[in-house]
């Protein structure tokens, strides 16, 4: 009896070769028998995927249908198939499933496991905390640090080998760094590749071991260089420098390290996102007066002059002396706040001329 593949799929007959891939992949994960699905069904969707996945047996089966595999050559595969590589059963690339099941191997008796695990395609990051000051963080600065990580090896610098020797070619992958192997199950053959057992997925074996890393490549060390501060960075945001983090195996890319700041706190000036508030005392004379009193600023001190009946509580603003901006242009302003000194004990002098005052 033919068989619809793209129906088995559900999938349109002008599915692209991705539109196929994903829609076996989520019903495969929902007819898995490891997870309660049926497993006749199962089968069936690998056969549809099998032929539909592969452009010639596609064209094929567009042509002629399901049936198409009885005019060539038979073989030992299960319900008919044969030819084509069917001859011995379904060839089924893990890499087509990638990590679908989450140990797909399981249902094969212990097939898989840690063998068909990728290698990692950068290092671990790293989180480093840093302390800087106010000003710091409102102008920038650059800072240098240091601290420990997994680095190229010293000695060999990364390379493995011992100083003189040569590093080869693993006999065993190629250089490729993987091997494919072929596993009978329920479903047939299945093809997958795995890390070469020999060279660890690396395609290189050193001809004589590092001794400082034994051929790893890579030891702990101490890594030192400045790093930018950008100017306005606010209390806990990190900077990304990349490559300083862990370095992994090689021929893969280091991690990155994440510098995160912690402002210290300033005596006297406080933070608004860009701007700053500051407060400031003065006494009854120079409120009721004026006057001008020294302020501190990002930029040093600063003359305020304050107008003849100044309020309790009023604020100046100080414009562009605040923090610099760091996703724009410019800085903030600085806000100041005053605050008016009314004395708890006068002299009678003090007194009787106040009372004689008329506001």
């Amino acid at each position: 009896m033919s068989k619809d593949y793209y129906n088995i799929l559900g999938v349109n007959k002008s599915a692209s070769a991705d539109e196929i891939k994903t829609a076996f992949r989520k019903k495969a994960h929902q007819h898995h028998p490891d997870k309660g699905g049926d497993a006749e069904k199962f089968k069936e969707l690998n056969e549809a995927y099998q032929v539909l996945s592969n452009p010639q047996k596609r064209q094929q089966f567009d042509q002629f249908g399901s049936d198409f595999q009885n005019g060539q050559a038979g073989g030992g595969g299960y319900g008919g198939f044969g030819g084509q590589g069917f001859g011995q059963g379904m060839n089924i690339n893990m890499d087509d499933l990638g990590d679908l099941f989450g140990g797909f191997g399981d249902i094969f008796g212990g097939f898989g496991g840690g063998h068909r695990s990728r290698r990692a395609s950068k290092g671990q990051d790293l989180v480093l905390d840093i302390k800087i000051d106010f000003k710091e963080a409102a102008f920038g600065a650059d800072k240098e640090i240091a601290y420990p990580r997994v680095g190229n090896c010293p000695d060999c610098h990364g390379s493995g080998a011992a100083a003189g020797t040569k590093v080869n070619t693993c006999a065993t992958c190629h250089g490729h760094g993987k091997v494919t192997r072929l596993q009978r199950t329920i479903l047939g053959n299945i093809q997958t590749q795995v890390v070469c057992p020999d060279c660890q997925g690396e395609g290189r074996i050193p001809e004589k071991k590092c001794s400082h890393c034994q051929g790893a490549g890579r030891a702990r060390v101490e890594e030192k260089f400045t790093v930018k501060i950008p100017a306005g960075i606010d209390n806990g945001e990190s900077i990304r420098v990349a490559g300083r983090g862990e370095v992994s195996e090689k021929g893969i890319p280091a991690g990155d390290l994440l510098v995160r700041v912690k402002i210290a706190p300033h005596r006297s000036l406080k933070r608004e996102g860009d701007d700053v508030r500051s407060s400031e005392n003065i006494d009854v004379k120079t409120a009721i007066l004026g006057g001008k009193i020294t302020v501190e600023t990002l930029d040093g001190t600063f003359d305020l002059k304050i107008p003849e009946g100044t309020q309790p509580n009023t604020v100046f603003r100080l414009k562009d002396r605040g923090i610099t901006r760091l996703r724009g242009r410019g800085r903030g302003d600085h806000f100041v706040e005053v605050k008016v000194n009314i004395p708890k004990t006068i002299s009678k002098q003090a007194k009787k001329f106040l009372e004689e005052l008329k506001f």
